[in-house]
């Protein structure tokens, strides 16, 4: 199955994209969800000293092991309201974009940056 792109979304202010709070961090612990509707993993992300560590839930079983997750660097919106996610409560968004078969690849700076940094 090869995922198609989604038609551009309706074009918006630089306002209305700073209300989104993306912040880079660092996976410190990555953990299986068996109770999962979809395969999942439970991730703990350092965000700094401001942050914090916050926790998330990401489909990412198909293109990460849990082993290579620790030290890795992602991006996060860490400015939704927390969910619910079946037994877990997720704080924030780990981001990624589909691969070609639709699988998620996590968003991550290109060099370590500092934990909390802001997405501009």
């Amino acid at each position: 199955m090869t995922s198609q792109p989604e038609p551009i979304a309706a074009e918006i202010s630089y306002d209305d994209f700073r209300k989104v709070d993306i912040r880079v961090g660092t996976i410190v612990a990555a953990e299986p969800y068996p109770e999962a509707r979809r395969p999942a993993y439970k991730l703990t992300v350092d965000f700094g000293p401001e942050i914090g560590m916050k926790r998330s839930s990401a489909q990412i079983t198909k293109r990460y092991a849990l082993d290579e997750l620790p030290g890795r660097q992602v991006a996060a919106v860490v400015n939704f309201p927390k969910k619910q996610i079946g037994k877990f409560m997720s704080e924030v968004l780990v981001l990624g974009f589909p691969d070609a078969e639709g699988e998620v690849v996590l968003v991550a700076p290109s060099l370590d940056v500092p934990n909390g940094g802001r997405l501009y």
